[in-house]
């Protein structure tokens, strides 16, 4: 007498039935790892921090509330108020700003700008009064004045800011080997200093804001 052979479960729309499913799922360990890094800069580094006076007068547009009289220019305090200051003193750029950077240099490589959000991570070295994260500039600043367009560019205005003329930052970057590996992300950094940039007037920077400012690479030997 002969037995019938017994058949294989069929797809359901593609997808395999509970038979063909696999029993269980392996998800590898994570393994979260730090890249130290030195960058120098390449071109000055143009910084603009939101100063208490302008939050104000943006906070009192929205509130409606009765506009002042146009106040006087101070380039002094305009350039002290343009720098982002750590409560203990040194003066720095954001941390978020420079894992901006990284992510989107990734328009120039296979890593998933999505993907990059999550996987890599700048370790801040302080914070400032409001308790933004930040990673130490070390250089010297002096005040910088330029011609700039305001009001979708129908207005023209003089803006004091602070320039690093020569800088360098000590990085520390949070990864996970397993995903990508510590010259990949050494590589993303030099990309990002070539074509992102840091800071006002950067290469990434969006539509009239654009130039060569704030580029960097990393010092060799670090």
């Amino acid at each position: 007498m002969r037995t019938a052979t017994p058949k294989k479960p069929e797809a359901v729309n593609g997808a395999a039935t509970k038979e063909s499913a696999p029993v269980g799922i392996v998800i590898d360990r994570i393994q979260p790892k730090v890249l130290e890094l030195e960058i120098i800069g390449i071109t000055p580094l143009l910084v603009c921090a939101w100063s208490e006076k302008a939050k104000r007068q943006m906070l009192d547009k929205q509130m409606k509330k009765a506009t002042r009289g146009k106040e006087a220019k101070d380039p002094e305090a305009d350039y002290k108020a343009s720098l982002y200051v750590s409560t203990e003193g040194w003066t720095g750029v954001p941390a978020g700003g420079i894992k901006g950077a990284l992510v989107n240099a990734c328009r120039a490589c296979d890593l998933a700008m999505t993907l990059a959000k999550r996987l890599l991570f700048i370790r801040a070295q302080g914070v400032d009064k409001e308790g933004r994260g930040l990673v130490r500039i070390y250089g010297e600043h002096k005040l910088h004045q330029a011609m700039v367009r305001i009001d979708n560019g129908s207005t023209a205005d003089i803006r004091f800011r602070a320039v690093y003329p020569q800088w360098s930052m000590k990085l520390e970057i949070e990864f996970l080997e397993n995903m990508i590996s510590p010259e990949q992300v050494a590589n993303l950094v030099e990309m990002a200093g070539y074509i992102e940039g840091l800071c006002e007037h950067r290469p990434g920077a969006p539509k009239s804001c654009t130039g060569d400012g704030g580029r960097f690479k990393i010092r060799e030997g670090s």
